[in-house]
This record gives C-alpha cells, structure tokens and sequence, in this order.
C-alpha cells in the first residue's frame, strides 16, 4: 500500500476528521425513515473502531443522495447517527450542520473516545464545487484527515479533496485500503486464467472497463443489455432489445480487438424474450427463451440470459482463478428475469479456488439477493469509483493521500 493509512497514525488524544460514505439507502417507516441496508456503515466500522482505540476522537463527514446544493429532509443523515450509535453501542451525536457555530461547539465538546457525525455535506454548493474555503472549515481544528469513502474517491470534492490537501496528515482508512488492494493490487498482475464478467444496460457506460480488461483478461462474458448492441455488430436481430445503435462500431472494434489480443469474448448463446416490460410496475408479460443461436423476433426484447447460456458462463467461470463481476446479465430487479444474474451468483460462490471480485453497483445487489454475499472473495463498496478505478484513472479522493514515506 503506497499511501499513508490509518495504521500508521499516531493520533491519540487528537480530533480526527474522516470521510465515510454513510450514502445508505433509506425508506419509510412508522419511527421514521429507516436503512434498509447499512453494508456502507458496516463496512467502514473497523476504520473507526481502530481510530478509538488509539485514543482519538472523531468528526465523521459524509453526502447522502444528491441534494443539489440545499437542505433536504429526506437526505438527512440524522437517521444514520441513531443507527450508528447502536452499531458501536455509544451514543453518536448528531450536528444539524456540517460547518457554522452548532457544528463547531459539537465538535469542541468532543473527548477522547468520542464521535460525531454531520450533517450531509451536499447540503452546501461549496462542497461540489471543491472550495478550499468550505473544506478549511469542515476541517476546523482536525489537521488528521483519514478517508474511507472509496465509493467518493472518483469526485474532486472539498471533502474528499481539498480537506486531504489541507491537513496536516493524510490517510486512507482501512476500507479504502482494502478497495485499492483487491481493485489495483489482486487485478494488476491477477492468477490465471482471469476471467471477466461484464453486464449492465450500456456498453457507452464500460468502454474504459472493457479496453483496460481487454489487455488483461483471458475470457471475458458479456451479458445485460450490453449484450444486444453485440449482436447487432454481429449482424443478428435483436427485436425491441435495448441497444445502443451509436456504438455498433464501437463493439466492433472490441470485438475485433478481443480476436487480435486471443481474449475470448463470449455472447449470450439463448435469450429470455418477452412483448411487455413494465419496469416501474416491476412486471413482464410471459416470456420465452430463443433457442441457442437463434435471433430475437421482431416485437420481442431480451430481458435475461438464457438457460444455454448460463451453463457455459457457469463452466466457464469454474475453471478461473481470478474473476471480477460488474453488472448484472438482465433485468434482475424483476423476479422473472432474475434468474441469469443469479445463476452467475451461484457459479462464483462456488468457484472457492478463485479470487473473486464483486466490482460495486447493481452486481453486488445481485450477489448479496442471491444468498451469496458471504461466499466470494471482495465486494466493493465503490460503483463509479469501481469502473474509473478500474479503466485506470486517477481517483482524485486516492490521489490526494500522502504517500508512505
């Protein structure tokens, strides 16, 4: 790990600043808004329980949702300081503000031992706007930084930028050190074969992802609505597919670069095709699966991976020794077409040979709905972090970190 963490801070009896990403889901309920799901809490949890056993105090920062610059009470992170205290079993105040007089009498009221969480950062335009002002005072008499909010690091925040530059010390927290580890050191030189599972809707969202892998990767399978602006490089009928006409030549040109690097790009063989796709109702008329190598009628759309399909994905993944996932292969928030995306779940788990690397978004949703969020290697916090980290961008959030001397 080149960058300063945590483990190497000194920082008792100091007031530590760290960026967490509280950015949780919240959804109805008669107490109030409650979490539905605080793996992003969980998952930051050793980076504060260390942090208190060396003596420190801390003020935690965070964005929930996108405010646009204003107050909202629906992106409140109130609910997160109840739900936290009860994690850590001590109370979490609770700073109606992220800067100004309340914030800063919280925090010159904390002891050694002692946290406080503010309130969403968003709620500022300072702070997209990345202003060095804005950071000074979120900082306030914290001059240890520490950052744990990999899923942020791809945005030139004031939190997650300039605070960085602006303190004293500069440190990744433990999250934030197992993100770089398992997305940069596991996959920079990964054990062979290497395998790719790459879905999701658009092939315009992961062309970075598929280029950088191209160079890396042994076999990659393509899924997801991706999949069909694939077939319709290859010539085939897609139906009322989704597809994204703009990038034929583009998949194309992958394709063609696959067959000169001798990386095996494999498409769906059969497809789950139905008439009527209601997203928001989360329903679809009755569907039926096109036979392998058969095209997609016209006023049908592909909605899944189909049973042939997901028997050479699920042999093909048993044989890898490191394999990284990013997207699901169809529309699995319906349960009809659910089923492909979590046969690829399945498939992984029990590759218990492998190194597998669930690469943030709709994927980790999969694996952890599918059972299996126990069975693999690494699940990333991150989602557009994952994909930029992984194309080879600099993370201004990582990038900002003091190195080791």
């Amino acid at each position: 790990m080149p960058k300063l963490t945590v483990q190497d801070l000194q920082p008792k009896g100091r007031q530590v600043f760290v960026r967490v990403d509280f950015n949780v889901p919240l959804e109805p309920s008669p107490e109030g808004p409650r979490i539905s799901d605080d793996t992003r809490i969980q998952e930051t949890l050793p980076t504060l329980k260390l942090l208190l056993e060396k003596g420190s105090s801390l003020v935690l920062a965070s964005h929930l949702g996108r405010p646009k610059g204003k107050p909202e009470e629906k992106y409140s992170l109130k609910p997160v300081a109840a739900h936290l205290g009860k994690l850590l079993n001590c109370p979490v105040p609770f700073a109606s503000d992220c800067v100004g007089p309340q914030a800063d009498q919280a925090r010159a009221a904390l002891k050694p031992g002692e946290i406080l969480l503010l309130e969403n950062v968003r709620f500022h335009p300072d702070e997209e706007k990345n202003d060095a002002e804005f950071a000074k005072k979120l900082l306030g008499t914290a001059n240890i930084y520490v950052n744990d909010a990999f899923g942020s690091a791809h945005r030139a925040h004031a939190s997650t930028e300039a605070c960085a530059k602006l303190a004293s010390q500069a440190a990744a927290g433990l999250l934030m050190a197992k993100e770089l580890r398992y997305l940069g050191g596991e996959l920079s030189d990964p054990k062979r074969p290497f395998l790719v599972i790459l879905g999701g809707a658009k092939v315009g969202d992961k062309i970075g992802v598929l280029r950088a892998l191209l160079q890396k990767a042994n076999t990659i399978l393509i899924g997801g609505g991706m999949s069909y602006t694939f077939r319709l490089a290859q010539g085939r009928k897609i139906g009322t597919s989704l597809c994204e006409p703009d990038k034929v030549d583009l998949a194309k040109a992958i394709l063609a670069e696959a067959g000169q690097r001798g990386v095996r790009l494999l498409l769906p063989e059969d497809t789950l095709i139905v008439q009527e796709l209601d997203f928001a109702g989360r329903k679809v008329s009755p569907g039926k699966f096109t036979k392998p190598g058969e095209d997609i009628p016209d006023g049908w759309e592909g909605v899944d991976i189909g049973p042939k399909t997901q028997e050479t994905y699920a042999k093909e993944i048993s044989s890898a020794a490191t394999i990284l996932w990013n997207g699901p292969m169809g529309v699995f928030e319906i349960p009809a077409c659910a089923e492909g995306t979590f046969a690829m779940a399945k498939a992984v788990a029990a590759n218990q040979r492998a190194v597998s690397i669930i690469g943030g978004g709709d994927s980790v949703k999969a694996v952890k709905k599918a059972g299996f969020g126990e069975k693999v290697t690494f699940i990333s916090t991150g989602g557009g972090a994952s994909l930029e980290f992984l194309e080879g961008k600099v993370l201004p959030g990582v990038a900002a970190l003091q190195d080791r001397p």
